[in-house]
Parts: C-alpha cells; sequence; structure tokens
C-alpha cells in the first residue's frame, strides 16, 4: 500500500511534493484553540442542519455544512492559513492571477457510515486543459484522523488521470493524522471519506481553492450574507471572490481594485 509524505510546514517541500504525488501531509497546524472555537460554531449548524445533504453520494450517516465563512468566522484563520494560501499561491498563481475559494465543507462521518465512493473533486468541470490544475484541496482534522473512525481514504499519484475501474484496493491509502494537521490533495487525485467503525464522529473541513476565472463551485454570493461577507477583512472578502480577475472579468461596483466600467 502506498503512503502519504509527511513534510514539515515549509511551502516550498509542500507545494513541490504536492505537484509530484498529488497528496501531501502536514501534521499539527492548526492550534487546539483555534479547533475547538471552529468545532463550537459548528455545533449547532452539524445538529440542525447536518443531514440535509444526504445521499448516496455524501453517504445517509454524514454530517455536511457549507457555507463556513457564514457559520464560523474562526474558520477564517483556517481558511487563509498562511501555510495553505503559500501551498495555493505556487501551485495556482501560474495559471491565473488570482484563485478563490471554490468550496468549504465542514464533513463529520458518524459511526457507522461505509466508504464513499472514490472520485476526484474537479470532475464537475466539464472540460481540462493539459498542464494546468483547476485547484486544490486542503482538508484540516479537527478531530483525530484515524484508519477506523473515517481517515480520508487517497490514491497517491492518481492526478495521472487513471480510470477509476483499474485502481484496485493496493493503491489506496489513509490519511491517518492527528487533529489540526492538514492533508493537502489536487483536485485531479481520487479520494474518499472513509468508513467509520468507531463510536465516535470525525470532523474535518476541507476547502477547495480554484483559479480565479472559473466558477466557484459554492456560490459564495448567496450562501454567505452580504453583511457578513464586508465584515470580514479584504483578505478574506477576496478569497470568497469579492474582487475581478484582472480588469475585465467579475467586475463590479465596489470592486476593491476599481476596476469598474465607467470608474
Amino acid at each position: 500500500m502506498p503512503d502519504i509524505q509527511r513534510l514539515p510546514n515549509d511551502s516550498g517541500l509542500v507545494s513541490a511534493a504536492l505537484a509530484k504525488d498529488g497528496a501531501v501531509i502536514v501534521e499539527n497546524v492548526v492550534p487546539d484553540d483555534l479547533l475547538d472555537k471552529v468545532l463550537s460554531d459548528l455545533r449547532g449548524p452539524f445538529d440542525e442542519q447536518g443531514l440535509k445533504f444526504t445521499n448516496d453520494f455524501n453517504g445517509y450517516k454524514t454530517r455536511r455544512l457549507g457555507g463556513i465563512l457564514g457559520l464560523s468566522r474562526a474558520a477564517a484563520n483556517i481558511l487563509a492559513h498562511p501555510l495553505v494560501l503559500s501551498v495555493a499561491d505556487a501551485l495556482l498563481k501560474p495559471h491565473c492571477e488570482s484563485y478563490r475559494i471554490g468550496s468549504s465543507t465542514a464533513i463529520e462521518i458518524m459511526p457507522g457510515e461505509g466508504d464513499q465512493v472514490l472520485h476526484r473533486d474537479d470532475d464537475f468541470y466539464p472540460i481540462r486543459v493539459p498542464g494546468i490544475e483547476w485547484q486544490i484541496s486542503a482538508m484540516v482534522a479537527l478531530s483525530d484522523f484515524t484508519a477506523d473512525n473515517g481517515a480520508t481514504r487517497v490514491v497517491p499519484g492518481s492526478q495521472d488521470m487513471r480510470v477509476f475501474e483499474n485502481i484496485t484496493e493496493d493503491q489506496v491509502t489513509q490519511a491517518v493524522m492527528p487533529r489540526g494537521s492538514i492533508l493537502f490533495y489536487l483536485g485531479r487525485a481520487v479520494h474518499a471519506g472513509g468508513q467509520n467503525t468507531t463510536d465516535q464522529p470525525r470532523t474535518g473541513l476541507i476547502t477547495t481553492y480554484s483559479l480565479g476565472w472559473l466558477r466557484q463551485e459554492e456560490n459564495h454570493y448567496l450562501t454567505i450574507p452580504r453583511e457578513v461577507a464586508d465584515s470580514y477583512p479584504d483578505n478574506i472578502r477576496r478569497l470568497m471572490g469579492y474582487q475581478s480577475h484582472g480588469a475585465y472579468l467579475g467586475v463590479y461596483p465596489g470592486d476593491p481594485d476599481g476596476n469598474w466600467w465607467g470608474a
């Protein structure tokens, strides 16, 4: 069974390994007090609406939440963590002027949930351009990820676009890691949630960062109220998508770079 590289908190090393292997783990990045605050913010929403998106793909014993920045202000410190943004800079900025949060989802795999189907996150885009990565993902372990509680299943090297039918179980490994660690993986990397055979949930926060000229998977303009978005600092608003890409794409009144026709 292949393994996922575990590297120190060094964006250069992480970016290079991510491009080469499709997935990499950095342990103990996010401090416990921040994890505790985010978990506290999400507890009520998880209990109230976490099962809203159950289906064959998401699972029927897995709670999910979107619009994270509308639920937890503390989560902004994870979504805009310096290591995460440095890795996104290295992988995405060569192909765009700016990138944005494609989606941000809190996932709580409950006891009794089975393996999720293997998939690629960026398969919803209808085309691919050789040499260009549409997005990267950063899965932050809000609780310990173990082999028994549903640690994310990953197929290292699967950014080579191998067909699913040729993937065998001996190519799949799990991102076992302590809480506060980050699993980075490419949008083309095959992965899935794991089964939870324990009596405790496995909780993670997965955020994708996509090229600024692509449409975001999650429409932050509708999932997060405008007054909430406006209350965040400029760097967070930009990650949500409140900036144009270059001089012409996505301009709007109030554009932070002044790219408004006639302005």
